[in-house]
C-alpha cells in the first residue's frame, strides 16, 4: 500500500515514510492510494481486531511480528483489559468510552501506538525527530505520555493559553522530562494548528530539525482510531450489520476515521458529526457551506476550533481524488473566510451524514441527566456527542439501527463544568490525585511564527546526533 497527498503533488510514500514524514510536502494530508476491505474476525478483541484491522495499512513496511509486540506494548498501559468499554444508555443508544488510557483521553488510542511507532523506525534507521504538534487540549497530554523520555525524539507541544482546561494544561507542564517542551500561545487553537502547519511548510527548516507530527495530520493517528469502530460493530453482533456513530469533533479526525472505516467496508449508514457552538462542521453538513468566525470559548475546549484539518481528507474523497481542486478550493477558504461546494458535491454526503451543534446550556443540562437516568457522568464533549445521538434518534430517522456515541475524555478532565451540571466535582483517579500539587514546565510565547521557530531549534536535540 502506499499514502498519496490531498494536494496531488508530493511523491508517495510507503507506511513508515508517511508516519515520519506527517504532513505532505505540498502542505496535503495523506491519505491510502486505495481503501482496503476488512474482513475479521469478529470476536471484539480489542488487541486481536486492532492487528487484523492495521495490518491493511502497514504489512508492506512493518515486520508484523514485530508490529503485534508494539500494539500489544502500547495498550498494556490502559485500566481495561478490553481497552474501551461499550455500555447501553438506553434501547439501541450505546457509549463507547475511550478514555480508559494513561491520560484519561481517545487521544491516547492512537498515540500510545504512534508513539511505539515512532521508538521503532528512528532506532532501526538511527534517526532523529523533532515533534511538533497543536493540542486543543487532550493531544498535547496523550502525545507527551507516548513520547517522553525517547531517546530519538523531542516533543514541542504548543496550546492556547487560558482555553484548556486546568486539569489538560497541567497534564502536559507537570511531566518533568529532558525531551518535552510545552509552549502556551497566546491566541486560539487554530493559531496553533496555523503554526505548526507554517513550520512544516517551510522545508528548509523541517529538514533541518527533522519535524515529525503528532496531530491528527498524521495518518497512522486516523488508522488507529478506525479500529474502535470496527470493535464497537463487533461487540454488538458483526461487522456487517448497520451501526451509526455519533461523534464529537472539533479537528475532524476522529469522525473522519469512522469513514475511513466505512470506505473499508463497515456498515456504517450515517456518522454524526456533534459540535459545540463554533458549529462550522454543522453548516458543512447541513447546508454545504462554512464560513470562519471567531472562535467562541465554550465548556467543551477542546472542539473550539474553526479550521478543521481532517476535512481535507474528506473534501480529496468528495472531489474524487483530485489534489488540483482541493487545494484551489481550500486557497478560496483561508482567503474569502468561507465556501460553497456545489450540489453535486453536496449530493455525495447529505444522506450519510449529518451534523448537530449543542450549546454549554444544553451540554449542562445533559450531563446532570445523564447522571440522573443512568448513573454516567459525561464530560462536556461526551455530552455533545449524546445529545445528538438523542437528537437524531428522536427524528425517528434510521429508526432500529444502533447509534454508538463515543466519550472521549474522562469527566474528571473537566471539573468546573460537571461541577456545574451536579454540584461536584469528579475526583481524578489516584494515580493523578496530586496533579494540582505538581510544579509546571512551559514557556509562554506571543503568536508569531519566527519567534516560535527560534524556540523549537532551541528545544531541539538534532546538532547532537
Amino acid at each position: 500500500m502506499k499514502y498519496v497527498s490531498t494536494r496531488g503533488a508530493a511523491p508517495e510514500k510507503n507506511f513508515s515514510e508517511a508516519l515520519l514524514t506527517g504532513l505532505a510536502d505540498d502542505g496535503g494530508l495523506y491519505v491510502p492510494d486505495e481503501w482496503p476491505s476488512i474482513k475479521c474476525s469478529g470476536t471484539g478483541d480489542y488487541l486481536e481486531t486492532a492487528f487484523e484491522v492495521m495490518s491493511l495499512f502497514t504489512a508492506e513496511s512493518l515486520d508484523q511480528e514485530i508490529f503485534k509486540k508494539i500494539i500489544d506494548e502500547a495498550y498494556a498501559s490502559f485500566d481495561l483489559k478490553e481497552v474501551v468499554s461499550l455500555i447501553e444508555l438506553d434501547e439501541q443508544i450505546f457509549l463507547m468510552e475511550l478514555f480508559h488510557g494513561p491520560t484519561l483521553a481517545f487521544k491516547d488510542v492512537a498515540l500510545q501506538l504512534v508513539g511505539g511507532l515512532f521508538d521503532y523506525e528512528l532506532n532501526r534507521r538511527g534517526e532523529h525527530l523533532t515533534i511538533v504538534g497543536a493540542t486543543s487540549g487532550d493531544t498535547g497530554s496523550a502525545a507527551i505520555e507516548a513520547c517522553k523520555d525517547r531517546q530519538n525524539l523531542d516533543i514541542v507541544i504548543l496550546h492556547p493559553s487560558d482555553r484548556v482546561s486546568e486539569v489538560q494544561r497541567r497534564q502536559m507542564t507537570t511531566v518533568d522530562s529532558f525531551n518535552v517542551h510545552n509552549v502556551a500561545i497566546e491566541g486560539t487553537f487554530d493559531d496553533c494548528q496555523d503554526l505548526v502547519k507554517a513550520m512544516f511548510n517551510d522545508l528548509e527548516y523541517r529538514n533541518k530539525l527533522k519535524l515529525g507530527a503528532v496531530n491528527s495530520i498524521n495518518w497512522a493517528r486516523v488508522m488507529a482510531q478506525i479500529v474502535y469502530y470496527v470493535v464497537a460493530s463487533e461487540r454488538l453482533g458483526s461487522t456487517d450489520q448497520p451501526v451509526i456513530f455519533s461523534v464529537p469533533t472539533g479537528n475532524f479526525g476522529n469522525v473522519f476515521a469512522g469513514h475511513a472505516a466505512r470506505n473499508c467496508g463497515l456498515n456504517i449508514p450515517k456518522l454524526l458529526v456533534a459540535s459545540n457552538e463554533n458549529d462550522i462542521l454543522t453548516q458543512f453538513f447541513n447546508f454545504a457551506e462554512m464560513k470562519i468566525d471567531e472562535v467562541i470559548p465554550t465548556l467543551s475546549p477542546s472542539m473550539d476550533i474553526q479550521i478543521s484539518s481532517n476535512l481535507e481528507r474528506l473534501i480529496f474523497e468528495l472531489f474524487e481524488r483530485d489534489g488540483k481542486k482541493v487545494e484551489s478550493l481550500l486557497e478560496k477558504f483561508r482567503s474569502d473566510r468561507k465556501i460553497r461546494v456545489d450540489s453535486d458535491i453536496e449530493a455525495k454526503f447529505s444522506s450519510t451524514w449529518a451534523g448537530y451543534s449543542f450549546d454549554d446550556e444544553e451540554v449542562i443540562k445533559c450531563i446532570s441527566s445523564e447522571a440522573e437516568r443512568s448513573g454516567i457522568i459525561l464530560d462536556p464533549h461526551s455530552a455533545v456527542g449524546v445529545l445528538a445521538a438523542r437528537l437524531h434518534r428522536n427524528k425517528k430517522i434510521d429508526s432500529g439501527i444502533p447509534i454508538v456515541s463515543l466519550a472521549t475524555a474522562h469527566p474528571a478532565k473537566f471539573p468546573k463544568a460537571v461541577e456545574r451540571a451536579l454540584g461536584k466535582c469528579p475526583p481524578l483517579p489516584e494515580r493523578l490525585a496530586d496533579l494540582h500539587e505538581r510544579p509546571e514546565f512551559f514557556t509562554r510565547l506571543p503568536n508569531d511564527l519566527e519567534t516560535v521557530k527560534n524556540h523549537v531549534i532551541s528545544c531541539s536535540r538534532i546538532d547532537e546526533k
